[in-house]
């Protein structure tokens, strides 16, 4: 029904063949995209590399957001191969152990706002980089959770980081969207992801999820990327500013 032929995107947080951000990886190039990917750091690479090749990426370079040379660096490759970009997909999250697994209200200052540097003010920043060559339009996405709107067990901080996220996405995309630019998070429920692995009892939250969805199947990698990769489209350009719900109507069920 679509194609992204001839499109250009860079995903930004490949860690594993289970990560969210390699499901998206995937199906954009599935669909005829070249896509660029990132890898957090040296330990990261091999591992990335090795996805890299499976969807011929030849753009794959360090991402660490908290160093401003590294974007800096990523776009201006972006720039200089293809001279243009139409897909940004983010899907970058991190709250320091003690933040994550205590209480909200005890959040340290130091962590609460690391968290929201790195999963919010990073998507910010990676849009910023990316307008000047998105002249014809273009689509950002990231990635958010349920825990933004609800109270989620062991979510804990990254609730309110989630919430801030999804605000963000609204003002980005009415700010962006005269340019033809849309902007999207993607909400899938529990998956068995790495970094989802270091909430506590996620386990317990993986079988909840799926006894009550009303498919009764989680959501997978596969089926956020083949969300993603519609979005992507220009048959998706008058869709903007939403939270898209992965998650088998596990959301509508309490």
């Amino acid at each position: 029904m679509f194609s992204l032929k001839g499109t250009k995107a860079v995903v930004l947080g490949v860690a594993n063949d289970q990560s969210i951000a390699w499901g998206i990886a995937k199906a954009l190039h599935t669909q005829g995209a070249e896509v660029a990917i990132t890898y957090l750091n040296e330990k990261a690479e091999p591992h990335v590399r090795a996805l890299a090749e499976q969807i011929n990426a030849l753009i794959v370079m360090p991402l660490n957001v908290r160093d401003p040379d590294q974007p800096r660096a990523l776009f201006d490759e972006i720039t200089r191969r293809w001279g243009r970009l139409d897909t940004l997909v983010h899907s970058i999250a991190f709250a320091p152990s003690k933040d994550l697994h205590g209480r909200v209200i005890d959040t340290s200052p130091e962590g609460f706002g690391l968290a929201m540097d790195i999963s919010v003010h990073s998507f910010l920043r990676m849009i910023h980089l990316a307008e000047p060559l998105m002249e014809q339009g273009g689509t950002c996405m990231t990635v958010s959770f349920l825990g933004s709107t609800r109270v989620v067990e062991n979510y804990n901080v990254m609730g309110p980081v989630k919430a801030a996220l999804e605000a963000s996405v609204r003002y980005a995309a009415t700010e962006l969207g005269p340019k033809g630019i849309s902007v999207h998070a993607l909400s899938p429920g529990p998956l068995k992801t790495r970094a989802a692995s270091g909430l506590s009892e996620f386990d317990a939250l993986l079988e909840h999820a799926a006894a009550r969805a009303p498919t009764h199947h989680l959501a997978t990698i596969e089926d956020v990327g083949a969300y993603a990769a519609f979005l992507a489209s220009r048959e998706a350009y008058n869709v903007t500013g939403g939270i898209h719900l992965i998650d088998g109507g596990y959301n509508i069920v309490g």
